[in-house]
């Protein structure tokens, strides 16, 4: 069976890279219409970090479950969901935070100082985002199947039934 590899980094940062670019054009679409900027909901990062402990706890159950003494069973297909969950949080998390670090970027070439009030939401999306992508890199490397279980299975293969 083929194994499986994990995320790459340059993936993440495409998807921040992403998140960056369009926050910027964003702000600056507004701003070219003499438009205030959009500073988004404070919901949004506590939902974004909702999901991160969500991705991180599912990633905990699983290691419990596959560790355990008791040779508890797992479902190949629940663990694939958790793993496909860990990978979109990874690449959610970085879009998002880059949009949010986009927004905030876009603050700084103003000549007047903003508010409080409108770039700490802007911060508070891009910290989730951070959070989000390291609970998804987590969740994803308690997803591996530990060396045990790999060279048990290859001993199997080769022994005669």
């Amino acid at each position: 069976m083929r194994r499986v590899d994990r995320t790459s980094p340059l993936t993440v940062l495409a998807f921040a890279a992403a998140g960056v670019a369009t926050g910027l054009l964003v702000q600056f679409f507004l701003s070219s219409r003499g438009r205030p900027p959009l500073v988004p909901p404070i919901p949004l990062p506590v939902t974004i970090l909702i999901l991160a402990v969500g991705i991180l706890a599912l990633g905990l159950v699983l290691r419990r479950a596959t560790t355990r003494d008791t040779g508890g069973n797992v479902n190949p297909f629940t663990a694939v969901r958790i793993l496909a969950a860990a990978r979109a949080g990874q690449f959610a998390g970085a879009l998002l935070g880059g949009f949010g670090g986009g927004l905030a970027l876009s603050l700084l070439t103003r000549s007047v100082p903003a508010p409080t009030e409108t770039w700490l939401p802007m911060l508070l999306v891009l910290a989730s985002g951070v959070a989000l992508v390291v609970c998804g890199v987590i969740a994803e490397h308690l997803c591996r199947i530990p060396p045990d279980d790999e060279e048990r299975d290859a001993d199997a293969a080769d022994q005669p039934a």
